[in-house]
């Protein structure tokens, strides 16, 4: 889901970003600029401006069938959902989200936590995450693992090194 603006109002419209594992960070980052300049164009939003005028039974009947169909559910909705509820607050908080995602991650605040290190304390910046997981989809010890990994590559700022190179070359 991303904000854009709409008759000078700010709405919020859904796009997919499809094999993200094979894109760059400048890929994705040109991908949600381009949606957010092009909005009214996007397959996802006119499906979903179709939708919402449908009479209420129809659409609990449409999802009924979407989510009997995991073929059909990945299609429409992705695989995985991240939102940035931190992104219009100041200081730490976590989202508790409901998703209908097997993976959604939902971004929090950034908070400012003293930390011990080599005996002295020093402020750290620690951003807040909730990792939420369909339990009937991912068993816990591969979720676990994939968390830990998750949480070491973001520490260490993977892919941003290269982004700021390319960036920078052109």
């Amino acid at each position: 889901m991303f904000e854009v603006e709409v008759d000078g109002r700010k709405i919020i419209r859904p796009h997919i970003i499809r094999a993200v594992n094979r894109k760059t960070l400048r890929e994705i980052h040109d991908e949600i600029r381009a949606f957010q300049t092009n909005h009214a164009h996007g397959r996802e939003a006119k499906f979903i401006d179709s939708f919402v005028l449908l009479p209420a039974f129809i659409r609990r009947f449409f999802l009924g069938i979407l989510f009997k169909s995991p073929q059909m559910l990945k299609e429409m909705n992705g695989t995985v959902s991240l939102t940035a509820i931190g992104m219009f607050g100041n200081g730490g908080g976590w989202g508790i989200p409901v998703s209908n995602h097997t993976l959604q991650i939902t971004m929090g605040g950034m908070a400012v936590k003293p930390v011990l290190i080599n005996g002295q304390l020093e402020n750290h910046e620690f951003l807040c995450v909730t990792i939420s997981i369909d339990h009937d989809i991912v068993d816990g010890a591969p979720a676990a693992r994939f968390i830990q990994r998750l949480k070491e590559m973001v520490e260490r700022g993977y892919g941003i090194e290269e982004f700021i190179e390319r960036t920078e070359a052109k």
